[in-house]
Order: structure tokens, then sequence, then C-alpha cells
């Protein structure tokens, strides 16, 4: 036997107001017992699980009527709680839990909570949770207590509606109708945003008109600013390199100036190391000219006794007449030496030597010559004295060679001095000049640094006079080089840009903002209205897809259903006919529709007129509305009864109950919930009823309400209720026939 719902909990729900199980088993289950008991509370809280939103179909006027209300000795609840626990493990739901549990709460503040599996969810997914699975409450898996006949009474839609639950087609139905409900909702919509482009569009118009100067301007601006980019960024790059290579030079030069730094304090060092390596040279000239001051101290003296020889000569002359002609000899000689002494006192070493040896060849000459020694007998002394001249002027003439020779030594030692001294000197002096030129490159690229830092100056002062941030170009992406030709070029297009720009005048910038933003409000809407369509057809497919699927499998499944109908008809009345058709169309009223809005900047004579069109009137020949109604036709045998308000309530509940089981026949539920449903029954009837739930309950699970003693028999389990003195209702629970209730299980 199936077996889908296995347990009811309930605690505070109506007359249940402790925590109350019950469990069932497949098969049948019957609640019985007294009126007022609290039978019909079980079949409400199954109604109320399943997702049933009004407080009247649970026999009440509001939700918290659904409380325990309390009785004299029981104070009333705070809140009502129930749950469903489903058995899952044939995967009947499309979830992956092998038991379901389905609760709800309702607290008389109105607070309403559900879950699924302790996951709270909301009424609507509830609501579709059992809609898919064929368990809703538009349908007949749950029959309340005098309703046995409700698919008699309902209206064709509502017999519709149940056989659509039944068929599981009510999933479609719902996603039908929740289309048609956004279907409209978009047509209002749409309708309004119409409305609003209306009368937008003049206002943009008049706007459109007084900011198109304007707008050419922002196209000015925008290709001036373009240009600007260009001509200021290609000018910052350039500047940026010259700026770079000209202080890398001088970071560099730096280096080099160190360098040069050192090679001439290198080059002084050496000279100062040169010029100290000579106090030797200078001592030994100093020697040296001190004895040629010696050798000119000597002339100066023998230059003195010639002046005394001469003096004595003249004297001696004067007194010896005779002896005159020999002494005018040696007084000439004399005389002529004097004057030669003198002339080489102002000659050179070397000269001065030559010149004394000179001298002494022609005295010792004179000295020789026999007509001096005949005729100067008288002149001993003077001889004397000539004779020890000759003999210093010798001693003389040696001393100079040695004086000439040394110094011919010491010029050879101050040459090579001289030389090195001239190099030292000379590598200090081409160090200077490196230093020197060094530091004329260094001026003249500070003088570039300089140049270029007022160029830069000018160029920012260009950009701000542009009414534009150095700083833009500043971080700018490196530009590309133009040549001299394209900027003069693009510096032409800029003066010409700013001289437009000046006669085009000032933006009002309030009114432009006002044009932008009327724009931007009317392209949305314009948007809007495009997507708002578009989703306008999408609906319209779907509902035409959902109304074909519905149709289809509706007219397949009722004429099942009518042979079915039929057969149970026949079993109960023994005879007669019955059916169910459909009514005919009632297509309700069509949602109009309008032209869309023409584009803002058309001339305004060749829009077309608005207003709604005549073949849009019927959504497109969609109707809104394609379902057909279920009428039921019926005749009774041996009676003339074709009317359903002919009927007795007997025939009414037998015309239910075939209704019924032809319905579970075509697409079996997986449980029933059943209030009552028999009471109406005689006891031949009552006994075809509890034989067919036995039939039926190998597929289809069964709770019932029950006072029928033949519904009762057929029953697996028995629920009995009671009131408490307390005013709560009381359980107890019966299970007949253990092997009977095998027997079929293992059929």
């Amino acid at each position: 036997m199936a077996r889908l719902l296995k347990r009811l909990e309930l605690n505070g729900f109506k007359s249940f107001a402790q925590r109350t199980t019950f469990d069932f088993s497949g098969g049948i289950t019957a609640i019985v017992g007294p009126n007022g008991s609290g039978k019909s509370n079980i079949i409400d809280a199954i109604r109320w699980l399943l997702g049933e939103r009004e407080a009247k179909n649970l026999r009440g006027l509001k939700s918290e009527d659904l409380i325990f209300a309390g009785t004299p000795s029981k104070p009333r609840l705070g809140q009502a709680h129930a749950s469903l626990h489903f058995d899952n493990q044939t995967s009947f739901f499309p979830v992956e839990f092998p038991e379901i549990a389905i609760a709800r709460q309702v607290s008389r503040d109105g607070t309403n909570r559900y879950t699924l599996n302790k996951a709270d969810i909301r009424l609507k997914d509830l609501i579709d949770f059992f809609a898919k699975a064929r368990l809703g409450t538009k349908g007949l898996v749950v029959i309340s207590q005098g309703n046995s006949d409700v698919f008699i009474q309902a209206p064709p839609s509502g017999r519709r509606e149940m056989i659509e639950e039944m068929l599981g087609l009510r999933e479609y139905q719902m996603k039908k109708s929740e289309a048609l409900r956004r279907l409209r909702n978009t047509q209002v919509n749409l309708e309004k945003i119409r409305a609003l482009t209306d009368e937008i569009l003049p206002h943009l118009r008049s706007l459109k008109r007084q900011t198109g100067r304007w707008e050419k301007r922002e196209a000015l601006e925008q290709e001036l600013r373009e240009l600007e980019n260009r001509f200021f960024g290609a000018e910052w790059q350039e500047l940026k390199a010259k700026l770079a290579n000209v202080d890398a030079a001088i970071a560099g030069h730096r280096d080099e100036a160190r360098t040069l730094e050192t090679e001439k304090r290198r080059a002084e060092d050496n000279l100062k190391k040169v010029e100290a390596s000579q106090p030797e040279e200078r001592k030994e000239l100093t020697v040296l000219r001190e004895k040629l001051r010696g050798v000119h101290e000597k002339r100066s003296e023998l230059q003195k006794e010639l002046g005394r020889l001469e003096a004595t000569l003249e004297a001696g002359a004067r007194s010896s007449p005779a002896a005159s002609p020999p002494s005018d000899g040696i007084l000439e000689f004399v005389r002529k030496m004097k004057e030669r002494l003198e002339l080489v006192l102002q000659d050179d070493p070397i000269t001065l030597q030559e010149a004394v040896q000179e001298i002494v060849w022609e005295i010792n000459d004179f000295l020789a010559t026999p007509a001096l020694s005949r005729k100067e007998t008288g002149s001993t002394t003077a001889s004397r004295a000539l004779g020890k001249i000759q003999k210093e002027l010798e001693a003389l003439d040696e001393k100079a060679e040695s004086l000439v020779e040394e110094e011919k030594n010491l010029e050879e030692r101050q040459e090579q001095f001289y030389q090195t001294f001239k190099a030292a000197v000379a590598s200090v002096e081409a160090a200077k000049d490196k230093l020197e030129k060094w530091e004329l490159a260094n001026r003249e690229r500070f003088f570039e640094h300089e140049r270029l830092g007022m160029r830069r100056e000018e160029w920012e002062r260009q950009v701000r006079q542009a009414g534009r941030n150095p700083e833009e170009f500043q971080n700018l992406p490196a530009a590309e080089h133009m040549a001299a030709g394209e900027r003069e070029a693009i510096e032409r297009r800029i003066f010409k840009l700013r001289g437009d720009l000046a006669s085009i005048g000032e933006i009002d910038e309030a009114l432009m903002k006002e044009a932008r933003e009327t724009e931007e409000r009317y392209e949305f809407l314009k948007r809007e209205s495009e997507d708002t369509e578009k989703a306008k057809g999408d609906l319209k497919t779907l509902i035409a897809d959902l109304g074909e699927k519905i149709t289809t499998e509706f007219g397949a499944a009722l004429s099942r259903i009518n042979e079915e109908f039929q057969a149970f008809f026949n079993l109960m009345f023994g005879g007669g006919r019955a059916k169910l058709k459909l009514e005919a169309a009632k297509p309700v009223a069509a949602v109009f529709t309008e032209e869309p809005a023409e584009a803002v900047l058309g001339d305004a004579s060749s829009q077309k007129p608005k207003g709604k069109k005549k073949e849009d009137a019927d959504m497109d020949g969609l109707e809104m509305d394609d379902e057909h109604g279920i009428e039921i036709e019926l005749k009774l045998p041996r009676k003339r009864i074709t009317s359903l308000d002919m009927l007795s309530g007997g025939e009414r509940s037998l015309v239910g109950i075939a209704a019924l089981f032809a319905l579970i026949s075509v697409s079996p539920p997986p449980f029933l919930v059943l209030d009552e449903v028999d009471a109406a029954l005689d006891d031949r009837n009552a006994k075809r009823f509890s034989e067919l739930l036995r039939e039926f309950a190998k597929q289809t699970q069964f709770i019932l309400v029950t006072h029928n003693r033949a519904t009762m028999e057929a029953a697996d389990i028995l629920y009995g209720i009671t009131m408490n003195e307390d005013g709560t209702s009381k359980v107890l629970s019966l299970r007949l026939e253990k092997e009977r209730v095998e027997a079929a299980a293992t059929a």
C-alpha cells in the first residue's frame, strides 16, 4: 500500500492544545468520534499545512481563530503550530531528502512562519511546492466537512481548477496566471512610460533648439581639448626629455669635475716635489757666485795694483827724465792692461777667463821683450810689481778655469731641472686648463638648465592661460613626436578654435544641464519602453505556450476522465449517463497598446499620431482568458432529472463520489483527505463507497473522518477523538486486522 503521509503533529491548533501526534500508515486511516470532539480540526490542519490562505476555508474568520482559544479551566495560547511529515524515499517530491517536514506557525499578533525541513520559506514557495506535486488546496485532495458535493457545487471554472490540480496542470496554470498578471502590469507600465515620454518630448525639442549652438561649442571644446592635449603634451615631453638630459649631464660632469680636481692636485703636488728637489743645486749656485764674486774682487785688487803701478811709473818718469822712454813704454802697457781689466770686470766668468788669459799672455810677451829689459834697468821696482801681477793673474786664470767648469756642470744640471720643472708646470697648467674648460662647459649647462626652466615656466603660463592644469599633461602617457609643420598646423587650429568659441559665447550651464537631464530621461524612458515591449512579447509567447500545453493535456485527460466518470456513475446509480464538457469560451476585455514614442530629433510634422491601434485591441488576437469551465451533463436512470439543482443530497454525494473516483483513476494522488463525504450515503451506497476505498487504497493513501460503520470497517487504523473535561481534544488509536492489512500490502 502507498504511504506518503507519515505523521501529523499539532500543538496549540484549535482544540489540540497539547502536543498531539498522528502516525499514518499506508491504506486507510479513519478518524471517528462524537460531534464537536475536534475531528474536523485535523482535516483543517492538513489543509492549512498544504498552503490554504483563507481562514473561512478553515472554518474561521481570521488567522487568530486557528489558535487554541482557551476554556474556563485552561488559558488560551499565544500561537499555533502544526507540521506534516512526508516519506520521500521514492523521490515523489523533487528534493534530495528522504523525509520532508512542512511546518507552519501563527501567532496572535498576526506573525506567520513557514519552514521546509526547518528552513524558512515563503507562503508562495509552499504553495508552489505542493502545486508541482498535485497536492494544492484547489483540487480534491482535501474535501472538508459538508463539502462532499464540492465538485457539484463549484462553478464551471472552479471544477476546471479542481481537475487541473488533480492532473498536475495547476503548476502551469499558476505560471500562466502569474504571466497574465505580469502582462497586465507590463501594459500598465508601458502606458505610463508612453505618457511620460509624450510629456517630455515637446519640452526636449524646445531645449534642443535653444542648446543647439552650445552643443556645437561642446564639440569644439572637445576638439580643442584633444588638440591641446597633443600640443602641450608634446611640448612637455620635449621639455622633460631635454631637462632630463641636462640634469643627467650636470650630474655626470660632477664626477668629471672631481676627476679634474684630483688631476690638478696631483700635478701641483708633483710641481712642489720638483721644486723641493733643488736645494743642493741652489746652494752650489750660491757658492759659485761667491767664488765669482771673489774673482771680481781679485780683479778689482789687480786693477788697484795696476793703478798704483801706474802712479809709481809716472812718479819715476818725472824724477828721472833719462828713464822716460823705457818708463813710458811700461806705463803705456800698464794703462792698457788696466783698461782691459776694467772692461772684463763687466763680463761673465767665461769671458773673464779668456780676457785674463789674454792679458797674462800679453804681460809675458812684454816682459820677455829685450828692449824693455835694456831700457828698464832703472825701473826694477815696476818690473817686480808686474811680475807679481803676472803670477796673480795666472792664479786667477786657473781659478777662473775651475769656476767655468763648475758653472758648466751646474748649467747642465740646471737645464735638467728646468726641463723637469717645465714639464711639471705644464702638467699643472694643463690640469688648470681642463678645469677651466669644464667650468666653462658646466656654466653653459647651467645656463641651458636655466633657459629650459624659463621655457617650462612659459609653458605652464600658456597652459594655465588656456584654462588647463599643467599636472594634466605631466601625468599623460608619452605623446608621439610631432614634426615642426604638424606642430604649427595644430597651433593654428587651436587659435582658430579659441576664436570660434569666443564668438559662440559662454554656455548657460543650467539650461545645458536641464537639456542633458531631459534627454537622458527621454532615452531612459525610450529604452524602458523597448524593454517593456520586448517583455510584453515574451509574456504573450509564454502565455500562449502554457495555454496550448494546458489545453492539449487537459483535453486528452478529459476524455479518459469521462470514460471513468460514466463507469462510476453507472456503478453508483445502476445506469444513466454522465459527462463533463467544456463550456463556451468567454473572452475578457483586451489590453490596449499604443504606438511607440517617436525619435526626439525628428520634425514635429513627421511624427505619427499616437493613439490606440485597432489591430492591438485584442492583444494581437490573444485571449487573455481562454480557459473553458467544466459543465456536468447527467441523466439518472428511471428519473427525469437532467439538472444538478434537481438532485437530492444523497444523489449529489453519489455524483461527487463518482467524479472523485473518476479523477483519481486517471491521475491517482498520493493521498486523499476526506471529511464525512459519506455522511449522506445509505448503507448500500456506503458499502459501495468502502469497497472503492479498499480498491483505491492500493495506490492512494486515505485519511477520512467518518461516522459510517462500513467505512470504519474498511479502515486499517482508527483514531478516536474525544473531548476532555478541560475543553481540549484527546486522541485514542486502534489498529484493525493486522493480518488483513499485511495481506493487502503484499497483494
